[in-house]
């Protein structure tokens, strides 16, 4: 089980907390999520950390479905963090809740796309075939924290896909809970939803470890195992940090394998003349300046 910071919009994180598990583990089991969530809060800087007066933590945790218990729950609101998980509609009488809906309470969907020419950054706009609604009056939440909200997602299913016992008139339904307060800002609830959504990010730093060692677990012992996931989070660390401090936008998105035979297997020299050291990249490299770009960044940073 691991846990990833997240760093806005680029979405490229690092490791903060990792917990080896039996293979009998269930993915709901609150114990170890609480466990990953402690030892991740505790890898914040305690700035980032700090309740303010009113006992909140400008934290954002997101799961999928398997963190959606009422123990996990109850331990992010005792810690005054926010929380948006997958909600798992095995607990929930979601149907009874869709067919209390009225048509006009369902709004039109966020999805974030790149930009085109002439725009800058990502763009959110509405999206086709999808709508949110929210159901925490129509659904009963005891034993969820205090202001806990339901809110869904139905939309038509992409080409090909099966359609499941959850979903209603051939739409798929999903939806998470959340504690973000109504009026806040970023509180609509298309903005919750494409919030939420982007949870999926975490995907990309799993693919990441599993390119840096996690892909396979090669001791029978565990604790051997523990110290070998460790060291792949270290490469993960390294990963993420080299492409936040050091390359430009254009390469910071590179997955591991493209960055070793691009950047970090590039041969080059480190020459010491007049009391600096110049990196030396065969300047036929197609990525030689972004080497000596990230290089030059790097030994910019101001050493404490």
């Amino acid at each position: 089980m691991l846990g990833f910071v997240d760093h806005g919009s680029g979405g490229g994180g690092e490791p903060v907390t990792e917990l080896l598990r039996p293979g009998k583990a269930g993915s709901n089991t609150a114990a170890d999520h609480i466990a990953v969530l402690d030892d991740a809060l505790a890898q914040l800087p305690a700035p980032l950390r700090a309740p303010d007066e009113a006992g909140r933590v400008a934290v954002l945790v997101r799961t999928d479905a398997a963190g959606a218990t009422k123990e996990f729950a109850a331990h992010l609101h005792d810690h005054g963090v926010e929380f948006s998980v997958g909600a798992s509609f095995a607990h929930l009488d979601v149907h009874s809740a869709l067919a209390q809906i009225p048509a006009a309470a369902w709004t039109p969907a966020y999805q974030a796309r790149k930009p085109r020419a002439a725009e800058t950054g990502v763009q959110v706009e509405p999206r086709d075939g999808a709508w949110v609604a929210e159901a925490t009056s129509l659904v009963e939440l005891r034993g969820w924290p205090p202001g806990t909200r339901l809110i869904l997602r139905k939309e038509h299913p992409h080409p090909g896909a099966q359609l499941r016992i959850t979903d209603v008139e051939g739409l798929r339904i999903t939806g998470f809970l959340t504690n973000t307060a109504r009026g806040g800002p970023g509180g609509q609830l298309a903005d919750l939803e494409l919030r939420h959504r982007r949870h999926a990010r975490v995907e990309d730093r799993i693919r990441t470890a599993k390119d840096t060692g996690l892909a396979n677990l090669p001791f029978h012992d565990t604790d051997q195992n523990r110290i070998w996931v460790a060291i792949t989070a270290l490469a993960q660390d390294l990963l993420a940090w080299c492409a936040r401090l050091a390359l430009p936008t254009t390469a910071a998105g590179y997955e591991p394998k493209r960055l070793r035979l691009r950047i970090l297997a590039t041969a080059g020299r480190l020459v010491r003349t007049a009391r600096r050291r110049v990196l030396h990249i065969d300047p036929t490299w197609p990525w030689a300046e972004t080497i000596t770009t990230a290089h030059t960044r790097l030994a910019a940073l101001a050493v404490p």
